[in-house]
Formats: structure tokens, sequence, C-alpha cells
């Protein structure tokens, strides 16, 4: 047995031709549903890049005791685990957090691997006398600054990435059809060709950006905000055509696996499963990105196609539900293997078989920020019903984050906490947590979406019956994984009398007044006005405002009142908590 998972970061389903949209051209997607099986309703679980590969390699959330971080002691390797078989494990890819110090466990699983240089602002290049990168936000000044450094590093990597082949994706795909080139006649071996592209930033060849229009390709620097609409119509598409066109590249080498797959006939002995961490919003719901908004299917319904030589089933479609953590278990299923007692994935053979369940709901998430659940029919979205991250913590052996070490201040508030069912017996650091993501996670309440009737989630459903089953198999799914004890207040889910449904008006009593929408923006704007000492321009504001504004009167109040040089950081506050809907 042999299998290849070629992976892509933030691909969005719904651009894809395999899944009929005609935005974008993407024939080579269209070949790779005529020759495999596509899965229409595969969720993911444990949110976003580095939470979702440990769920890759352990079969089981994590999001619900950590956010993101590194494989841990206890955890169960499925790479790991086919190398202590005798079977071959190999990776290639450009994700630069494999080598940062919120992901340095996981390439070391594998049997051997290699990393290809120069993705989105990788420590690359060494160039002392840097360019300058001006960028203007209202984000904390941590991110701010990291994204600021990336994009520095970006500019000076690309200079060394003049031609096509010198594209880290061209390089990434060549380096793993080198691997199929060495070893297509051999047996026992896995190999995982994960390419970042097409996650920002948007670097993409001119050829690619002509088949689009874009004949300057310095038109958009490749960086799209992590917040909020508020583009024109034109920049919006100008943005949007960017990414289309790194989708059209990412198209392009997903051919040549193909044609590797045709040439050396691996389709009679190989597995081929093609998926993705996540998607990326391009404007829908009026965000960009990914994160801080509600986990909308944009993000959370994702693309993957498999194949497998035992099920053939060529170019049909499979609807039952399945996510992320199942990969694992089909994995050592294929391979003849039985799967860890922890991993709580399914093996999704008997899906490939005839479609047939193998699951009855997925539950989704970031660390402390909504809880969400799918039957394939609806998603329900359960907010936190307290404000601030007090008594939220994360449970680990490994601490660090995305890009660093916890800090000596931040481990000052640890304690020990008993092992839980799937640490094997390890006692684990309880450490506060501290995460702009979810400190304000409450701001956007419980919603409940009709995928059926409402298949994009423009409208929030109101159906109380399905709240409550889905709410209710929620808590049983957290209990099956040992959810912390403090998640079950944090999310009002031991208060049989807690809303299911909408924003909790006892969070802002002083404001019931208004409408959700202006009152959640008034909120933060008068939040910044006090915490910068504009106590003399809070007290006009709450003198002016009424019960009957809408969010015209709050942008307008701040176009005329608000010194200038604010407005970026008023416009990100406000809007994070006014997108409610």
């Amino acid at each position: 047995m042999k299998a290849i998972m070629l992976m892509f970061d933030s691909l969005n389903k719904r651009l894809l031709s395999a899944y009929g949209s005609d935005r974008a051209i993407t024939p080579n997607f269209q070949r790779l549903k005529e020759r495999s099986v596509r899965f229409d309703n595969f969720y993911v679980g444990s949110m976003p890049c580095m939470p979702a590969r440990r769920e890759l390699h352990t079969g089981r959330y994590n999001f619900l005791h950590r956010g993101w971080s590194p494989l841990e002691p206890f955890d169960d390797s499925v790479p790991e685990i086919l190398k202590k078989n005798g079977i071959h494990t190999h990776l290639v890819t450009d994700h630069k957090h494999y080598w940062r110090d919120g992901g340095a466990t996981y390439h070391s699983r594998y049997s051997t691997y290699e990393f290809i240089r120069g993705q989105e602002g990788d420590a690359w290049k060494g160039v002392v006398d840097k360019p300058e990168y001006r960028y203007e936000s209202g984000e904390p000044e941590e991110i701010k600054q990291r994204r600021i450094a990336s994009r520095v590093q970006h500019q000076i990597n690309v200079q060394f990435m003049q031609n096509e082949d010198d594209h880290h994706l061209a390089r990434t795909i060549n380096k793993g059809l080198e691997f199929i080139d060495t070893n297509h006649a051999s047996d026992n071996w896995f190999l995982q060709l994960e390419c970042f592209d097409p996650h920002e930033p948007f670097f993409v060849p001119e050829k690619y950006l002509k088949m689009y229009g874009i004949d300057d390709p310095s038109q958009f620097d490749g960086w799209p905000p992590y917040y909020f609409v508020t583009e024109s119509t034109e920049r919006k598409s100008v943005i949007q055509k960017y990414y289309m066109a790194l989708l059209t590249m990412v198209d392009a080498y997903v051919g040549k696996v193909l044609d590797y797959m045709d040439r050396y006939n691996l389709w009679r002995d190989t597995m081929l499963i093609v998926n993705t961490d996540h998607g990326f919003l391009l404007g829908e719901h009026e965000w960009w990105g990914k994160n801080i908004m509600p986990l909308y299917n944009e993000v959370a319904n994702t693309p993957c196609f498999i194949w497998h030589p035992q099920y053939g089933c060529a170019g049909e479609s499979r609807q039952a539900l399945a996510q992320t953590i199942d990969i694992p278990a089909t994995l050592l299923d294929s391979f003849g293997l039985d799967k860890p007692a922890d991993m709580q994935g399914v093996s999704l053979l008997p899906v490939l078989r005839d479609d047939t369940p193998v699951r009855d709901y997925a539950l989704f998430g970031y660390h402390g920020c909504h809880i969400n659940i799918t039957d394939g029919c609806y998603v329900y979205m359960r907010a936190p019903v307290e404000q601030g991250v007090e008594g939220l913590y994360e449970y680990t052996l490994m601490p660090t984050r995305i890009n660093r070490r916890f800090t000596p201040q931040e481990l000052q508030g640890m304690t020990l906490h008993p092992p839980f069912s799937f640490t094997k017996g390890c006692q684990l650091l309880k450490v506060p947590a501290e995460s702009v993501m979810t400190r304000d996670a409450d701001r956007f309440g419980h919603r409940l979406y009709d995928l059926a009737d409402d298949p994009t989630q423009q409208t929030q459903c109101h159906d109380e019956s399905v709240a409550r089953k889905l709410c209710e198999r929620m808590t049983v799914m957290m209990a099956q994984s040992d959810a912390p004890a403090e998640l079950y207040p944090r999310y009002g889910l031991n208060d049989v009398h807690a809303p299911l449904l909408g924003l909790d008006p006892h969070l802002l009593p002083e404001l019931a007044g208004f409408a959700p929408q202006v009152r959640y923006g008034l909120f933060a704007l008068l939040q910044h006005l006090e915490g910068s000492g504009q106590n003399a321009l809070a007290a006009r504001l709450l003198s002016v405002s009424r019960a009957d504004w809408t969010t015209e009167n709050l942008w307008a109040f701040v176009q005329n009142e608000v010194p200038e040089e604010q407005h970026q950081s008023v416009y990100y506050k406000m809007a994070l908590e006014m997108r409610l809907d």
C-alpha cells in the first residue's frame, strides 16, 4: 500500500470548478474530481493551521483544551505510527509554521522530510538593511508588529524568486514529484506533499494574474486584511482576483501530481487524498480571512477528494458527514493498522465504498471562541456567555505559541492539573489563556443556520427545537472529549434557562434600548473613548445617541467627532462588535 496526501492551506471550496463554480480557472481540480471521490460535507475540527495539523496526527479534537500548539508528549502521531510499522513517511512542505516555536515537534515524526524556504515571511534570506513597510490597523500591537515583520521579510524573500521555477509552490511540488520518481516502484510509503498556497501573501507569477485581467502586479501587495471589508467594490475585486490567480497556479500544480499518477499508473495501488486545513473568506459576510469572525462555511466546510484503489468510485460524490480528525483513522485503516484508543476520528473507507454514514455530528472551533456543531443539515454556533478570558485556560506540557515561548509572566499564573483521559496519566500545566481572538468572543452571540434553506448562511434560523437538539449533542461530545469543567459555565451549558439563540441582553443592560448591532458598536466606541481618556467626547456620545440610531449614525459620529488618526483603530474595534449578522 502507498498513499499520497496533497494538502493546501486556505483553499476556498466555493471557487473550485469541481464544486460547481466557474469564477476561477481550475481545470485540474475538475480532472481530480473525475478521478476520485468528492466529499461534499467535509468539515474542519480545530482551527486554524497548527491545531488542524495536530488533528491530522492525533485524530482528536484539541481546540477544547488548547489553541495553537506543538504535538504534546502524550499525543499519538499517525506518521510516527506508520513509521514504527515499517512504512516510510516523507513530508515535503513550504509551510513555515512547522519550523516555528509553535509547531516544532511535527516534522520529526516522519521518517524523512524536506522544507522549502521562503513562504509567508519565512526567516530565510538575511538582509540587514530592510525595506520599509507601512501598515496601519486597529489590531493589538503584538499582532501588528508580527504582521509588519512578516511582510518586510516577504519583500526580501521574493527578490530571490524571480522565475516561476523559483516560486515556493513550484519547488514544493517538484520535490514531492522527485520522491515519487525515486520510490514509485517501492511499496509501503506515505508522502505528505503540503503546500502553503493559496494562503496569503498572494504572491503570483504574472502569467496567472494576466488570466484575470491584472496587467500590473503592483496593484496589490498580496496581503488581505484579517477583518471587515472596507474596500470599494473595485478594490475588493482586485484582491479576489489575486487569490483566484494563485488558485489557478495551485490548480496547475495539482495537474502535475495527477500527471505523475498517470505516468506511473499509481491509481492501481496508491491512495490519494487532496485536502486543506480550512477555507478563507474573500469578502463573503463582509469579512476577509479567518479567526475573528464566526466560523462560516466558507472557512469550515472544506474541499476533500479521496481515491482508494480498492474502492474505486471515480467521479462520484459523497454526502456523509466527515472532518479532519477522520483522515488519520482512514490512513491507518488503509495500511491495515489499528487506531490508538485515544483517537476520536473514524475511518472513511465505508463512506468511500457506498456513502455509509460514519458520524452523525461534527464539532469544530477555535479555542475559547464559538463552539460549533453540525449534523450536515444545520450549523449551531454556541458563543461564550461571559466576556473576556477570565477563567479560560490552556492545558499543555509544551508551553509555546505560534512564534514564541510562553513568557514568564504567563506562566506565573500556572498550576498543575490532573490528567485528562487522553494524556496517558500525565498532569498538565494549566495556564490562564491570553488571546486576542477569545477576549471578545461573546460579541457574536449564539447562532443557528439552516444549510438546506440558506446554504450561504445569510440569515439566522430561529428554530429553537433544532438549536436545543444540537446544543444537547454538543454537550455530550464535549464530555466525550473530556472538555475542561470551566467550559460548561463559560458557554452557559450548565444553565437550562440560558438562551439558545441570539445575543444575551444582560451582557450590556445599560444599552438595552438600542438595536443589537448599534448597541455593540456603541459599546466598542465608548470603551475606546473612555480607555483613551477622552471622557468629554464619551459624555457627548451618550448625550446625543438615541435608541433609533442606525449604524450610519455611529460612523458619522466617528467621522465628525473622533480625531482622524484614531479612525483605523476605532473602525476595527467597532466593526468587530457590529458584525452580528
